[in-house]
């Protein structure tokens, strides 16, 4: 298996010898490669693959990679301050400016430099991901009749009666759009169901992608706080009475940050409150295949337990999968499903059919159930270890709560401070972690930071970061640096 720093260092080390070859000379085969810098043939493909994306070489199939001519001089930039004023008068006339602020979610995509461990990651190492099971899926996938032809609008019948079956209750294939993952389906749904300048109710704290779609639309996103037991059903009802908001947007299980499970004696009260205020609950079911080894039978969905089509459900193969496994699923019932429906053809036409032929092969292979007791497994055990860790080596940071499903910990460092601060001073000290602020879509009650444990090679790394962060404290992380 590749490493990226492996992969960045041989393109490196290429590179800054490029000039030992004439225009149109022959590099060194892939093999030379490989036994010269002892690195694996992916390695050397994928070094390659960015030099040439660079074009600094050329790759000819049957012949070998040889030195590209140089590229003529790019021309002059052109003058684009004209577009801060264009922007700007965009939104004059908005009661909501759709400003787009992605900080918090490039905070859980972008890579952090070599050597520092990855604590800010929203998705599974690719050691924990079924990359073999995901290739055998697709090479089937695309042998398939009609594989790459176009599909359905709503999706692939198996596919959604799958997602129908997962969600379970009362909900059947008709009810399911095949979307381009969890983002695009939260996207979607907000969309539909709440025009540009209205507000919309979220969990405080919630994850930040969310705040970025309602921002972008042009709505306004109003906190409703969770504790340990999710939402507070008095505090959503009197949300409701003061805005007259028709949408609330909640993970009932493991939310995210805080990985919090709504309470069995809640759950009803948040789809009886909704009803009663003429609401749409928007369920994002994220982490359902993320629960962790011993957690036991999981809570239904809140889709499965409404009878009055008040939920509209977002489901996601992503988390439990890849990144670039990007297939998820919208449900609804009533008018609303058309449209949804209606949207999400104007915003992206269908998903891949390939990509979704790839999914419904993987869900039904035998390898589908053996990774995800894998995956359960492992995160179990990883938030132990990382749990243990902290408890041991930084007694000053705050676990209030020790989720059994996901895969974060959302602590907050005692006396005060800015989360901010500490996320910088933790990547001086090479650990990447994710500040709350961007959390909150109003003033946080106090600093947070979120510590993710599925993004790392394995335990060892989540033992190094702790004591990182320890030396890092003992550096001046904290409210007095």
């Amino acid at each position: 298996m590749y490493e990226r720093s492996s992969v960045a260092e041989l393109a490196e080390s290429l590179r800054s010898e490029i000039n030992r070859y004439s225009i149109g000379g022959k590099l060194p085969s892939s093999r030379a490669l490989v036994e010269r810098y002892r690195v694996s043939p992916v390695t050397v493909s994928r070094a390659l693959a960015q030099l040439a994306a660079e074009g600094l070489v050329v790759t000819r199939p049957g012949a070998g990679v040889f030195r590209a001519a140089p590229r003529t001089a790019a021309p002059a930039p052109g003058d684009t301050s004209w577009q801060e004023v264009a922007l700007s008068a965009e939104g004059a006339g908005e009661i909501v400016p759709r400003s787009v602020d992605a900080t918090g979610v490039l905070g859980s995509l972008a890579a952090p430099p070599t050597g520092v461990i990855e604590l800010n990651s929203g998705y599974l190492h690719h050691s924990l991901q079924p990359e073999r099971a995901m290739a055998a899926a697709l090479a089937r996938a695309g042998r398939r009749p009609g594989a790459w032809g176009r599909p359905p609008l709503e999706g692939l019948p198996e596919l959604r009666d799958w997602f129908a079956r997962e969600i379970g209750g009362a909900v059947v294939a008709a009810d399911v759009l095949v979307t381009a993952g969890g983002q695009s389906a939260l996207a979607t749904a907000l969309r539909a169901l709440a025009p540009p300048g209205a507000p919309i109710l979220v969990e405080s704290p919630t994850y930040p992608g969310l705040l970025a779609i309602a921002r972008a639309s042009g709505c306004r996103p109003v906190p409703v706080p969770v504790d340990a037991e999710g939402v507070r059903p008095e505090l959503l009802a009197a949300a409701f009475e003061a805005t007259g908001a028709r949408v609330f947007v909640c993970q009932p299980l493991f939310q995210n940050p805080t990985g919090a499970v709504l309470a069995p004696g809640r759950r009803a009260e948040v789809l009886r409150i909704a009803r009663a205020a003429g609401a749409f609950v928007v369920e994002d079911d994220y982490a359902r295949a993320l629960a962790h080894e011993g957690a036991g039978p999981l809570p239904a969905t809140l889709a499965a337990e409404d009878a009055d089509g008040v939920v509209v459900h977002v489901r996601s193969l992503t988390k439990a999968t890849s990144p670039s496994l990007r297939v998820g699923a919208l449900a609804a019932r009533g008018p609303v499903v058309e449209r949804l429906r209606a949207i999400q053809i104007v915003d992206t036409f269908f998903v891949s059919r390939p990509l979704q032929e790839a999914a419904l092969e993987l869900v039904g292979a035998p390898a589908w159930p053996r990774h995800l007791r894998t995956v359960a497994a492992e995160l179990r055990h990883r938030r132990d270890v990382l749990a243990g860790a902290l408890r041991r080596e930084l007694p000053e940071l705050e676990l209030p709560y020790l989720p059994y499903g996901g895969y974060q910990l959302w602590v907050r460092p005692t006396g005060g401070g800015d989360d901010a601060a500490f996320a910088a001073a933790a990547l001086r000290a090479g650990v990447a972690v994710a500040p709350g602020r961007p959390y909150f879509c109003a003033e946080p009650p106090g600093p947070h930071v979120r510590l993710s444990f599925a993004g790392v090679s394995g335990p060892g790394e989540l033992v190094e970061a702790v004591q990182r962060l320890r030396t890092g404290l003992a550096d001046g992380i904290g409210p007095d640096a």
